[in-house]
């Protein structure tokens, strides 16, 4: 079964927003239809949800408790771990460009011998650490290549790897982020002008992400042009959460959508969150294939490395806009900051 649910755009940015659902695909569907109803995910919102995703439930279970246990640590032997330099612990402040956020995060590079090297810092147990990291990023690591050679069949091109093979390169540049997020007292909830960003508002740069969350509500979207913010129900089950990152829209020619999101801080109860981020190597071309081009849709974007993007996105505060920096000009566009 195939369940694909509509966003309606409110009729007043004043309005109060209900909770949505994001289309929710079952990956055991037929294939056609699975690739055509991920096709319109993409494009519509740039965000979707699915199940039957082929991840086992004792995997998920071990990184969740790792995850857990080592935010459930005191604040000292958190801080062995950090500070992010690039990766590691962070605490509040997101970044180098004074971003500040109601977050606590673990940073880690996918690469198995940057987690070897880092687990001594974050747990009692390393080996069982790097286990539990490991086994997870290898299988949300197939379950994004999957998509996104779901993803290619549904959008024609030939070779149905051109994406998956990003993150299949031995150097892709990949990442683990692990978020906590601390539940509020009850007395800011009652504050009905109380509304704490957890993780502010930003658009992912890499090619996919794969979340994974608990049952508690904090994930925001802002999928329609008057920028009003959506909240998004969460999936109590084993679901992961997918969106579409910069790298893809480009990769796509903007006919996929890198959609602005959030994270709030509005529950008495603790939110956790982890999110893979699939990347190219640093010195991978992004640029978007032929088969996606015509006389009537050609390049909205200039080729660029990986490295060059990264490097533009990270000298940049949350929230600012970076990809069309690097679109084609033309006489009609205005890319002055």
């Amino acid at each position: 079964m195939v369940v694909a649910h509509q966003l309606t755009p409110p009729s007043s940015r004043q309005e109060k927003l209900r909770d949505i659902e994001l289309p929710i695909i079952d990956l055991m569907a037929e294939r056609s239809e699975v690739s055509k109803l991920i096709v319109k995910a993409s494009e519509n919102f740039g965000f979707f949800k699915v199940i039957n995703h082929g991840v086992p439930q004792q995997v998920i279970k071990a990184m969740e408790d790792e995850s857990y246990g080592f935010f459930s640590k005191p604040a000292s032997q958190k801080q062995r771990a950090g500070p992010t330099n690039p990766y590691g612990y962070g605490c509040k402040n997101i970044g180098i460009n004074g971003d500040y956020g109601e977050v606590e995060y673990l940073l880690l590079h996918t690469n198995p011998l940057s987690i070897f090297q880092r687990s001594n810092t974050i747990s009692n147990d390393p080996t069982l650490f790097r286990w539990a990291v490991n086994g997870y990023m290898e299988a949300v690591r197939e379950l994004a290549c999957e998509i996104l050679e779901l993803m290619a069949e549904g959008l024609r091109v030939s070779d149905t790897s051109v994406f998956s093979n990003f993150l299949r390169d031995s150097d892709s540049d990949s990442l683990l982020r692990l978020n906590h997020y601390p539940p509020l007292q009850l007395l800011q909830l009652h504050n009905t002008r109380n509304n704490r960003i957890g993780f502010g508002e930003h658009t992912d740069p890499q090619i996919l992400t794969i979340l994974r969350s608990n049952d508690v509500p904090g994930l925001q979207i802002s999928p329609h042009e008057d920028g009003s913010w959506v909240p998004v129900s969460p999936h109590p089950s084993t679901a992961f959460c997918v969106n579409v990152g910069d790298a893809l829209q480009a990769l796509t020619n903007g006919r996929f959508l890198s959609v602005r999101h959030r994270a709030m801080v509005n529950s008495c109860r603790t939110r956790m969150s982890m999110a893979y981020f699939g990347a190219p190597a640093t010195n991978t071309r992004i640029a978007c294939s032929p088969e996606l081009l015509s006389p009537h849709k050609t390049n909205l974007y200039r080729p660029f490395t990986w490295d060059e993007y990264k490097k533009a996105t990270y000298s940049r505060k949350l929230g600012d806009t970076r990809l069309h920096f690097f679109r084609v000009q033309s006489d009609h566009d205005d890319l002055s900051e």
